[in-house]
């Protein structure tokens, strides 16, 4: 994953973009959560990642997740708290679309 890919949704080092990407996302999942956006789900993520204005060595590559890497422990924990699989829409699978 790019930093400028990051950047382009919306998430950058001064907060949500209004308009953009990031604040539909903000936005929706506000709305599904009754309110707020959870610490550890696929905004506060991102955001994180926007504000450090860095994505090197999160684990989100062009060729998929990488072994031993944050994200793979996000994909990991994730799945294990849905069943055994990353659920469509949700922080891995969004984060790694982005």
């Amino acid at each position: 994953m790019s930093d400028q890919n990051v950047r382009n949704a919306g998430f950058t080092s001064s907060g949500i973009r209004g308009g953009s990407l990031a604040s539909s996302m903000m936005s929706q999942e506000a709305r599904v959560s009754g309110g707020g956006v959870h610490s550890g789900g696929p905004t506060a993520t991102l955001q994180e990642m926007g504000a450090r204005a860095s994505t090197h060595s999160s684990g989100f590559t062009s060729r998929g997740i990488s072994g031993g890497s944050l994200a793979s422990q996000m994909m990991s924990q994730e799945a294990r708290s849905h069943g055994g699989g990353t659920p469509r829409g949700g922080t891995t699978s969004t984060v790694q679309s982005i």
